[in-house]
């Protein structure tokens, strides 16, 4: 079981000085709020970090960031969140700061919520060009073909759903989707193929 960090138990830390919770009561919350979740802690952390040398040093730091902010506010129960909120926070900024991340280094990106490769001007640019591209495209089908694209790719119905909006029957819907795509592909990639094809 791991100990209140030294700098939480210290009254006389100069970070310290002026907050409203007292050493004796923080350590009475964190014992009754705070530890009972170290199992669950140790599982995220386990969990979201593949280096497994330094869980221990997370736990301490996360113990440490819990003990800064409950110094200034208690939060109010559950202590659960407040807990994940600061073992996440650790995480996305140990990622920060290494700058450089490792794919080992982190099991799941998605978990910490941190946006780790952020699109440029140049991608952004390159992204409107292909959905203009795709939008003139849909706009050359033919309305029913086009229905039943929009339908099934942008929208996610299925294919009887489609069938019941449209008022067709399924064998139709698979029609529509099947020249709709085709003509769609041809379209946006005829020459490509072409130049693919050629000897």
């Amino acid at each position: 079981m791991a100990e209140i960090p030294e700098a939480s138990r210290d009254n006389q830390n100069p970070r310290f000085l002026g907050a409203a919770m007292s050493t004796p009561d923080l350590e009475s919350w964190f014992i009754r709020e705070v530890l009972p979740l170290e199992a669950a802690l140790m599982q995220f952390l386990r969990h979201n970090w593949r280096n497994k040398s330094e869980i221990a040093d997370l736990r301490q730091e996360v113990y440490t960031r819990i003990c800064e902010a409950a110094r200034k506010e208690i939060p109010h129960p559950p202590a659960k969140p407040f807990v994940f909120a600061i073992a996440r926070n650790l995480l996305a900024d140990r990622i920060r700061r290494n700058q450089i991340v490792s794919i080992e280094a982190v099991a799941d990106l998605e978990a910490l919520d941190v946006a780790v490769d952020q699109p440029g001007p140049d991608r952004n640019t390159i992204a409107r060009d292909q959905l203009r591209r795709v939008q003139a495209a849909l706009d050359r089908l033919p309305p029913r073909a086009r229905e039943a694209v929009v339908l099934k790719k942008i929208e996610g119905l299925s294919v009887k759903e489609i069938a019941q909006r449209m008022g067709i029957s399924e064998n139709t819907v698979d029609a529509h989707l099947t020249a709709g795509v085709r003509a769609l592909a041809d379209m946006l990639y005829g020459d490509i193929a072409d130049l693919r094809g050629a000897p």
